[in-house]
C-alpha cells in the first residue's frame, strides 16, 4: 500500500489559479481560486499532479465551443497535454509504481474501469466507462489537478516537460494511426494538414517509420516547416486547382500508399480518396462535422482501407514519449498558440 494516511510532500493549497471555462466559447477566464481537493478527501487511487506544462489541443476548442456532442460541465477547467509531478497520493492507494515527486503526464483518458475488453486488450481510450479529462473532470489548465494513479504516464528523464506535454495527445494520435498503416518501407504518406500541430508530428513519426511524406497545407510558413521537418514535397491546396493531381505529380502517378487526415475538412477526405492507390490506405484522424461528396464508390471500386485512430491507449503514450526522447530523429513540437484566448495562465504550448 501507498499509505494508510495519504502521501504528500508539500502544503498543497486549497485553491489554484486556473484557466476556466464559464460559457461556451473559446474564451477562458482566469481564476485565482479555483477549489483543489484536500489531500485528505483523496480516494484511493486518486493523487494531486502539480502542472509545469500543458498543450492546447484542438480538441479542447472543440468543447470548449461545444462543437461536439459531448458538452462541457460548465463553469469547468479544460485541458488534457498535462506534464507535472506528483505531490500528494490519496490513502489506501495500491502500489502502481507513481512515487511522490514523479514527473508524469496527462492524456486525454485519464481515468477507465481497468477490466472491460476494450482496456485488457489494450484501446483503454475506447472504455465505455472512461474519463476524460478536461471534460468529465478538470484538466489541465491548472496549477493542481486530481487525476488517478493507474493512468499515468511516466516522463523520460532525456525529454523536456515543453517537449513532452504534446506529445500526449497529439503525438500519440498520429504515432498510434501510423502504428495501424501496414506499408512496406519506402511507402509514400501524404499527410493533409501537414503544417498543423498533428501534422508536423505526424511527418517526424512517418519518418521515423521508413515513409516518404508529402504534405498538404497553405503558406510559405507551413510549406517551410513541412519541408524542414522532412517531407519531400508539399502541396499548397490554396494554390492548387487539382490537389490529387499535384499530389500522384509529386510522389507518384500510381497515387501514394496512404494518406492521413488530420484536418477537420470533408474536402480532404474527398480528395484522399482520389490520391490514395488502389488497396491503399486512409487513416481517419480529423473528424469533420459532415463528410459531403464522399466518393464511396471510388474506394469500394478501388479497395481502399479506411482505418479510424481516435488519440492512443497507455502503450502508444509511452511508446510515443520513447521515441522522442531518444532524439534520433530531432522529434521536437513546434508551438501553436491559439487564438483570442487567455489560455497563458499557464506555460501553454500545443
Amino acid at each position: 500500500m501507498a499509505s494508510q494516511l495519504g502521501l504528500q510532500n508539500e502544503t498543497i493549497p486549497l485553491t489554484t489559479r486556473a484557466a476556466v471555462t464559464t460559457a461556451l466559447g473559446m474564451r477562458t477566464e482566469l481564476s485565482s481560486d479555483w477549489p483543489v481537493k484536500n489531500p485528505s478527501a483523496l480516494a484511493p487511487g486518486e493523487c494531486i499532479v502539480k502542472i509545469e506544462y500543458t498543450g492546447v489541443c484542438h480538441s479542447d476548442l472543440h468543447l470548449m465551443l461545444g462543437d461536439w456532442l459531448e458538452q462541457p460541465l460548465l463553469p469547468s477547467v479544460g485541458g488534457h497535454e498535462g506534464v507535472g509531478r506528483v505531490v500528494a497520493i490519496g490513502a489506501h492507494t495500491a502500489d502502481r509504481g507513481v512515487k511522490i515527486g514523479d514527473r508524469v503526464g496527462i492524456k486525454h483518458t485519464i481515468g477507465t474501469c481497468m477490466r472491460c475488453d476494450m482496456c485488457l486488450r489494450g484501446f483503454d481510450q475506447h472504455c465505455p466507462d472512461r474519463v476524460v479529462s478536461g471534460r468529465d473532470v478538470d484538466g489541465t489548465f491548472a496549477e493542481y489537478m486530481v487525476a488517478f494513479v493507474d493512468q499515468l504516464i511516466p516522463i523520460p528523464a532525456a525529454l523536456s516537460s515543453v517537449a513532452a506535454a504534446p506529445i500526449l495527445c497529439a503525438g500519440v494520435t498520429v504515432y498510434d494511426a501510423l502504428k495501424k498503416l501496414d506499408a512496406p518501407t519506402g511507402s509514400w504518406l501524404v499527410i493533409s494538414g501537414g503544417g498543423g500541430g498533428l501534422g508536423h508530428l505526424g511527418i517526424q513519426y512517418a519518418i521515423s517509420r521508413g515513409l516518404r511524406v508529402a504534405a498538404i497545407d497553405t503558406g510559405a510558413d507551413k510549406r517551410t516547416l513541412c519541408l524542414s521537418l522532412g517531407a519531400e514535397a508539399f502541396i499548397d491546396y490554396a494554390e492548387s486547382t487539382d490537389v490529387p493531381a499535384d499530389v500522384r505529380a509529386a510522389t507518384d502517378p500510381l497515387g501514394v500508399h496512404a494518406a492521413l487526415v488530420t484536418t477537420t475538412s470533408s474536402l480532404s477526405y474527398v480528395q484522399a480518396a482520389k490520391y490514395v492507390r488502389r488497396q491503399g490506405t486512409i487513416l481517419c484522424v480529423g473528424v469533420p462535422p459532415t463528410l459531403t461528396d464522399f466518393p464511396i464508390g471510388l474506394v469500394v471500386d478501388r479497395g481502399i482501407k479506411l482505418i479510424a485512430s481516435q488519440t492512443g491507449g497507455r502503450l502508444a503514450v509511452q511508446e510515443a514519449l520513447a521515441l522522442a526522447a531518444r532524439g534520433k530523429y530531432g522529434l521536437q513540437p513546434v508551438s501553436f498558440r491559439p487564438d483570442e484566448s487567455s489560455l497563458d495562465a499557464m506555460h501553454v504550448i500545443g
